[in-house]
């Protein structure tokens, strides 16, 4: 298979981070039918990112977060990619974060059948790579209606 050169990308991901922040995106939206985080900050020695919900998660709601994700994690599940046209997305892959400039030919990450979006980024092989994850903590933001989730990956 030829490389592509698909957009220059200006940052360099922690993989087992970075691939966990794909599967708590899934998890929130599983556990919360929210979207995908809208604001993310994701580094070797925490991470954080934000989600609107329609309420306040209670503290067995946080704790299910990290036990599902851990769960995900243990089940060792492949990551693969796929290089795609704009018009063969599969249903329910949003293209509306990708940048103006994006190339006609997109590489969707997919992490078993869990989850699946398009992403440039560095990931492990499987979520088994990725380590022990560990809910930092959470603020809630009653205005914005916004959950933060704090986590660091090791």
């Amino acid at each position: 298979m030829e490389d592509y050169i698909l957009n220059e990308h200006n940052k360099e991901e922690f993989p087992p981070a970075h691939t966990a922040e794909h599967l708590l995106n899934q998890t929130m939206i599983r556990l919360f039918g929210c979207e995908r985080s809208f604001n993310a900050h994701i580094e070797r020695k925490k991470s954080k990112m934000s989600f609107h919900l329609d309420h306040k998660p209670n503290r067995q709601e946080e704790r299910e977060i990290e036990r599902e994700m851990q769960r995900l994690i243990e089940e060792d599940l492949p990551v693969t990619f796929e290089f795609v046209t704009r018009d063969e997305i599969p249903e329910g892959v949003v293209l509306d974060r990708l940048p103006d400039d994006a190339s006609e030919t997109i590489r969707l990450v997919r992490i078993g059948d869990y989850d699946v979006c398009p992403c440039i980024g560095k990931h492990v092989r499987s979520t088994s790579q990725i380590g022990q994850f560990e809910m930092l903590g959470t603020n809630w933001d009653e205005h914005e209606h916004s959950f933060r989730v704090r986590f660091k990956i090791h």
